[in-house]
């Protein structure tokens, strides 16, 4: 194995030069001029001031852009922190002064919430691109004529550069110094919520990142070589999901399809027209193509290997699709903490049908009662502690979150999942619970305490418990118990929604609001949403 991501790459040009690597909007980039606009992007990065372990955020949705910006990032030897398109200027402003970026790659749709960032914010200059950038002529031209590109208005200032040019100008590339950067290094921080108010960096290293992604890349093999792999890239690529199990097919020779945001007729017409092998998803994607009224329109025959990951696969979803395509989805388990899979479900062997999988090779686990942290026995449900050799092992300027999610047994740090797992006499891992603290809606991990934070800095409100309501649909959705002061009147559900929803990512907000005279709470005034969420459960089974 190589000792950078980018190395890696450059051995797959190597072999697969002239081969599809990726296929955006219908557009087929080949290995080589993925490769040129990396290099020649990361040449643009060195001039314009980024230095070596400079981190650059990325701020744009799945395309040819984002990859070549990640991998020109890796060749410049600096350091990516991808996030969401959809983060408004309010989180844009907590990940630019947690991670340091004075640098950022964003799209023409959202520049303008960089340019609300960047007043309190380290940011000195924004690369900016669109949707259509890098696509050829009539493309840009039709996209633009028929009103089918979103248009984001961009200032023209020093500080302000255009992706496009960064990525035809030579000057830079070839004067790049050679390949510097070893496993240890870092590659990238990816942010990730969880129970905490502030989503967490979680630094993931060359070597890292590598021995995940390689390991789940070929997790397929059994059905088809890795090199002839076409994925179909609707995970995004700010996910560990999408990179792990999506991106790191550019590392063994294979395709990767991408579109800028999940179009269920769009993603059948790319299965359809590219023969794509490997569908990447979470249990809400796989529900939603069930129930897709013109799924039977489509050729989906040629998909071999359908992935799910982001939460728990409902049985019946399982089942029919089983029914439907004759063929399972497989399972898998991880975080990103752990750069992805921890488990997968095996393609070669009948798998359980609740089974998430079984441990990969790189990863060492334990199950342990969450209180003592003493081992369990065989088919009995405890929290998950997850080792490896070249693991995270800090949150990146988060010491106490990391004390709490971070603990030595054994001579050997393990990394606490918070999760509820058993294991049965084979070693298929089944996930059993997860922490009241934690909500999983449509794949993301959501902290209930981000949003009661942002619940309680209304004026009317003096005290808020949000937690997960279970939905077959999107997993969890996320309802909101709110205390009121004793003197407001004329607050209603819907204004304080309109409030999450300024301050929030959409996926974050609210979808219900009761109001409570009182919250339970603990002797010394801990809040008891343990207590809110049984009696959900209760309601929901009655």
């Amino acid at each position: 194995m190589g000792q950078n991501i980018f190395g890696v790459f450059q051995e797959s040009v190597t072999k697969y030069g002239s081969k599809t690597a990726v296929i955006y909007l219908g557009t087929r980039f080949s290995y080589s001029r993925v490769l040129r606009l990396a290099e020649n992007f990361a040449g643009s990065l060195l001039e314009m001031g980024v230095g070596p372990g400079e981190r650059v955020i990325l701020y744009i949705p799945n395309s040819i852009q984002w990859i070549v910006a990640w991998l020109g990032i890796q060749r410049a030897g600096a350091v990516a922190v991808p996030i969401t398109p959809i983060y408004t200027a309010h989180d844009l402003r907590y990940i630019a002064n947690d991670s340091g970026a004075r640098y950022i790659v964003c799209s023409d749709t959202n520049y303008g919430y960089v340019q609300q960032a960047i007043a309190e914010t380290g940011l000195r200059k924004a690369v900016v691109t669109r949707l259509t950038d890098l696509l050829p002529w009539w493309k840009r031209i039709f996209g633009w004529a028929f009103d089918r590109v979103p248009k984001g208005k961009v200032a023209r200032d020093a500080n302000t550069l255009s992706f496009t040019h960064m990525t035809k100008s030579r000057s830079g590339s070839r004067r790049l110094p050679p390949l510097a950067k070893g496993e240890h290094d870092i590659a990238e921080i990816l942010y990730t919520g969880g129970t905490t108010k502030f989503p967490k960096g979680v630094p993931i290293t060359h070597g890292l990142f590598l021995q995940s992604a390689l390991e789940q890349i070929t997790t397929s093999d059994p059905l088809f070589p890795a090199s002839e792999n076409i994925i179909i890239g609707s995970a995004p690529l700010f996910h560990i999901l999408g990179q792990t199990c999506g991106l790191s097919v550019l590392l063994v020779g294979g395709s990767i399809i991408l579109m800028p945001k999940v179009n269920l007729d769009a993603i059948f017409d790319a299965v359809s027209r590219f023969k794509a092998r490997t569908l990447i998803g979470v249990p809400a994607l796989y529900r939603m193509i069930l129930e897709h009224d013109r799924v039977d329109y489509y050729d989906l025959s040629s998909l071999k290997y359908c992935f799910n990951g982001g939460d728990v696969l409902p049985v019946e979803v399982n089942q029919r699709w089983r029914q439907k395509f004759n063929r399972p989805i497989y399972q898998g388990y991880g975080a990103t903490e752990t750069c992805g899979g921890v488990s997968m479900c095996p393609p070669d062997r009948e798998n359980p049908l609740k089974s998430i999988g079984r441990v990969v090779p790189s990863k060492k686990i334990k199950i342990v009662d969450p209180e003592t942290l003493d081992p369990v026995a065989i088919n009995q449900p405890g929290e998950l502690l997850v080792h490896s050799d070249r693991m995270v092992k800090a949150y990146w300027n988060k010491p106490e979150e990391t004390a709490e999610a971070f603990v030595e047994l054994d001579g050997r740090l393990w990394y606490r999942t918070s999760d509820i797992i058993s294991m049965d006499e084979e070693g298929n891992l089944y996930f059993i619970d997860r922490t009241v603290d934690t909500i999983k809606h449509k794949g993301y991990r959501v902290s209930a305490s981000e949003i009661e934070a942002v619940l309680q800095e209304h004026q009317a409100v003096i005290g808020a418990c949000v937690v997960g309501v279970p939905d077959p649909k999107v997993g969890e959705r996320i309802k909101a118990f709110v205390v009121l002061k004793e003197d407001v009147k004329g607050i209603t559900g819907y204004d304080l929604i309109k409030w999450c929803r300024e301050r929030l990512v959409p996926y974050k907000v609210p979808q219900y609001i009761e109001f409570r005279d009182m919250l339970p709470k603990s002797k010394v005034g801990k809040l008891l949403r343990r207590e809110v969420r049984s009696e959900e459960e209760r309601k929901a089974q009655s």
